[in-house]
């Protein structure tokens, strides 16, 4: 442990930028093997990463942060644009260049040594050096002790410790990382972090810069030195914000608290200007929100202290949601004309408050006039089962015409939420093992 009166707080900063570059990312794109030539996943991204630096990607589920990373990685190869690492163009993995996942990879059957000691082995490390380098690496990261146990008997936290001391031990120039610390809790994934940002700013590692995938704001101006928000289908990035506050950063600083607000509020106001401008199309993605989700948060915003309003950041450490926890909930509200977003703070509009205080059936047909008012393709759905004699339709009928604007996962599930949101509000019904709607009560 360091001892504050020898090493001022001054001196332990991240590794001075030297203007080296370790990266760079030019008009990427990357599409679906579609005949409609907008369906992307990236579009037009550009990146550059110096030496010292952290930097991280912001962006709802659809923005092609994980696609990009493994773009980066030379696990995928672009369909359009450059990618340069060390200033030679990218061909495949590349050495130096190493990987953490959301979900722990390890192999069950190994102890952690062996599990830490796989990649070198992978690189014809012999076995001696393999030793050295892997116990280094278990110790750097916190697991000195546990090198003969099997992941089983580890906490999450400890698992992820040896993912981290696997990326570790190739001795990589740069870490990526995908949203490493979001299957861990609260306290386990907040201890882990300050752990590594410890390691980063006193020099302890060998890697020269970190590019980290995150839905959490918080959790990207805690760390990062540079933010990029992607937009969403398609991935652009529509800000890049400097982070201005040396480590070690306390959360509860205002202008900490200021600038995750103005994260959140940039994050919003994109989606929200459209949502307002155009309205839903019928060819509209839409995510897969639970109706449970949206009459709790709802009642939440109609009771106090919120009593209509509230700013989104607080609302999400309140709840303990993330970005794409929230931000779906909401948007999905905005369309229903039940909520409105603005700067980041979520406003509820007359009849949202009006639905709080309604009994269960009542909210069902509130619901149900909402969403055919303002959701086309419920309405679709219902005027095809009202026109055909046997008010009944295929599935497909509608997936396929999805499928002609969406990619397939997309219709899918755009089409799940429509049948979620119609079933709730009794507008139709649907037999999941037949694949029909149906206007009956009960699909035999």
């Amino acid at each position: 442990m360091l001892n504050p009166k020898v090493v001022p707080v001054e001196i332990v900063q991240a590794p001075v930028r030297t203007g080296n570059e370790i990266l760079n990312i030019k008009s990427v794109c990357h599409g679906f093997d579609k005949t409609q030539p907008d369906q992307l996943v990236l579009d037009g991204v550009n990146l550059t990463l110096p030496e010292g630096e952290i930097v991280g990607m912001l962006g709802r589920s659809g923005s092609g942060k994980s696609t990009l990373l493994r773009i980066i990685a030379g696990l995928i190869e672009p369909t359009g644009g450059d990618v340069t690492y060390l200033g030679k163009p990218l061909d495949g993995p590349a050495k130096g260049v190493a990987m953490v996942f959301q979900t722990f990879a390890l192999f069950p059957w190994l102890t952690v040594l062996q599990n830490v000691e796989a990649g070198l082995e992978a690189l014809g490390v012999g076995a001696q050096k393999r030793r050295e380098r892997a116990l280094a690496a278990i110790d750097l990261i916190g697991l000195d002790g546990f090198e003969n146990a099997y992941p089983r008997e580890l906490s999450g936290g400890m698992r992820q410790r040896v993912g981290f001391a696997r990326a570790l031990v190739v001795d990589p120039t740069l870490l990526l990382m995908d949203e490493p610390f979001s299957a861990l809790d609260v306290l386990t994934a907040e201890n882990l972090r300050t752990d590594l940002l410890d390691l980063w700013t006193q020099g302890k590692m060998p890697i020269k810069s970190m590019l980290i995938v995150t839905h959490n704001i918080e959790e990207a101006v805690f760390m990062c030195d540079r933010i990029l928000v992607l937009s969403s289908n398609p991935g652009r990035v529509i800000a890049e914000i400097k982070v201005p506050f040396a480590h070690p950063r306390n959360r509860l600083d205002p202008a900490f608290r200021s600038l995750v607000d103005e994260i959140y509020a940039k994050m919003t106001a994109r989606q929200s200007d459209e949502a307002t401008k155009k309205g839903l199309e019928l060819s509209s993605l839409l995510p897969l929100v639970s109706t449970n989700l949206m009459a709790g948060l709802i009642e939440t915003l109609a009771a106090a202290p919120y009593h209509g309003r509230a700013d989104m950041p607080e609302i999400a450490r309140t709840l303990q949601l993330e970005v794409d926890d929230l931000f779906p909930v909401a948007e999905v509200l905005q369309h229903l004309a039940f909520a409105e977003i603005r700067e980041g703070d979520i406003f509820l509009t007359p009849p949202a408050r009006v639905f709080a205080e309604l009994g269960t059936q009542d909210r069902k047909t509130m619901f149900a006039e909402h969403l055919l008012r303002h959701v086309p393709l419920a309405t679709q759905i219902k005027k095809v089962l009202n026109e055909r004699p046997g008010h009944r339709a295929p599935r497909v009928r509608f997936e396929q015409e999805l499928e002609d604007f969406l990619s397939d996962s997309g219709a899918k599930e755009t089409l799940d939420a429509v049948i979620n949101w119609g079933r709730y509000g009794e507008i139709f019904s649907y037999n999941d093992k037949t694949e029909l709607f149906s206007l009956a009560d009960v699909e035999s």
